[in-house]
């Protein structure tokens, strides 16, 4: 039994797991708790609910790409510390604004964005962190157990959520997610295992001039030149990339107005919604089971595009729901979308891990962030303006219908070729794009799908927080 523990063992991970689990807990209740707000306590319009979303996801639009910069220049723990403690502050002015009277809409825009920026930050520097803490080959694992402890928060979480909505009332269980947020932070203040040169690759070298070659770096927009060159002269990165943004992007113009779906037009309560949420979770444990069974057995890059493949069909059940099979409809959509996002998270994720040096590795996810949640506010938006011209109903119909292509950048790539995540990185890979593979793309990944990196492989098509959750399921995650 001990042994199945696996990375568990490691006190390192484990606090990381656990700071992790904690938020997550957190986190379900609040995206139960800050639609009530919107919708029920603020009578909110479908646009404002709309651009709720969108102004929450705003800051990926506008800081992802510096902050992948920084967190390359800064030590990360430190930044996923400032990340928790800022969100867990934003968020407690919402009960505190309720008992004063203050409580508006404007007031949820402000902290949405706020949390936003904290968690543009947080979230470049926890991918980028997670190879500190395990070795390159644990890789798969830990992201894999992290997304078993997001399916079990997301499981009791969703369900508690909507009980302490109706017990607490709304603004006052958003104090449940501050309180999560601390204890991550305290938990990560207690990894003790160093990030490589971290500490002091921000400062000029002993005895070296401010000006000397030995303290001087690449300016802020050289750097991030350099990450947006590193996707997108690789193959694997730009076509995940693509598929991701897409898919983000059809599937908020759904989200957007998800809460005035189900608390308007099927009339469901907070409880109701809890417990489709609590399917999910299910559906995140299942994904992180099966993600690396399913790879060993279909390969990687198949895996890949499979279950991309397969979540927009799961999202046409959201349209299909009616008042009287509102909870099975939604269950299943919310169950599918989650196994099949976690299945492709956990892969796309560890491949991008694997073969990114590790000074490069808070440019490529702040890099990837920006190209592929930069298209999040882009939907919600998209979302409220269809809402308010054509209705809530038919807008998500026109999400979900369009959530059926996105796996088409993934069919006209290598993806489908890659067999599995590679063992090794090779810091001298041609990153200047000589060798004619692209910028930045590893050797050992050419290596690894035997000669059919330049091919297209269509036809294997046929066969998608915390861990690198980049393509929201059902019920999307705030933060």
């Amino acid at each position: 039994m001990f042994s199945r523990l696996g990375l568990l063992r490691q006190a390192d991970y484990r606090r990381y797991w656990s700071a992790s689990t904690v938020s997550l807990f957190g986190t379900q209740v609040s995206q139960i708790a800050i639609p009530v707000i919107a919708v029920i306590g603020l009578h909110a319009t479908p646009f404002e609910v709309a651009l709720l979303a969108t102004v929450e996801f705003l800051p990926w639009i506008l800081f992802t790409l510096p902050a992948g910069v920084w967190v390359d220049r800064l030590p990360r723990r430190r930044l996923l510390i400032a990340g928790d403690l800022g969100r867990a502050a934003m968020l407690v002015s919402i009960p505190l604004a309720d008992i004063l009277g203050f409580l508006t809409i404007w007031q949820l825009f402000v902290v949405g964005f706020a949390n936003g920026v904290f968690t543009v930050f947080f979230d470049v520097a926890d991918q980028s962190y997670l190879p500190t803490v395990v070795d390159r080959d644990e890789l798969v694992e830990g992201n894999a157990k992290l997304q078993v402890s997001a399916s079990s928060a997301q499981i009791l979480g969703q369900p508690v959520g909507g009980g302490l909505v109706a017990l607490l009332t709304a603004p006052f269980a958003v104090t449940v997610d501050a309180l999560s947020f601390v204890g991550s932070a305290v938990l990560i203040s207690r990894i003790r295992r160093q990030e490589a040169g971290r500490e002091v690759a921000h400062e000029p070298a002993r005895g070296s001039a401010a000006g000397s070659p030995a303290s001087a770096r690449p300016g802020m927009r050289r750097e991030m030149a350099e990450g947006l060159r590193y996707v997108f002269g690789n193959r694997y990165l730009r076509s995940i990339a693509a598929a991701t943004g897409l898919s983000n992007l059809f599937s908020n113009i759904v989200f957007a107005v998800f809460a005035v779906f189900v608390y308007r037009e099927l009339g469901l309560s907070p409880a109701a919604v809890g417990l489709i949420g609590g399917i999910g979770g299910f559906g995140v444990l299942t994904g992180a089971l099966l993600a690396n069974r399913i790879a060993q057995r279909l390969g990687v890059g198949r895996t890949i595009v499979a279950s991309m493949a397969l979540i927009g069909p799961a999202g046409l059940l959201i349209p299909l729901a009616s008042p009287a099979l509102a909870v099975p409809f939604l269950g299943g959509a919310t169950f599918l979308a989650a196994m099949l996002g976690v299945i492709y998270n956990v892969n796309q994720v560890s491949l991008r891990q694997a073969i990114t040096p590790e000074r490069l590795l808070g440019r490529l996810n702040g890099t990837m962030r920006f190209l592929v949640w930069g298209t999040i506010p882009i939907g919600s938006l998209i979302g409220g303006v269809l809402a308010t011209v054509f209705g809530t109903h038919t807008g998500i119909w026109i999400g979900s219908i369009l959530g059926l292509t996105t796996f088409l950048p993934l069919v006209f790539s290598p993806v489908p070729g890659l067999q599995r995540i590679p063992d090794r990185v090779d810091e001298h890979a041609r990153e200047d794009g000589e060798d004619g593979r692209g910028e930045g793309e590893s050797a050992a990944v050419s290596e690894l799908v035997g000669g059919a990196g330049s091919e297209l492989t269509g036809g294997a098509a046929s066969d998608l927080g915390h861990a690198g959750q980049e393509t929201p399921t059902v019920i999307p995650d705030p933060h």
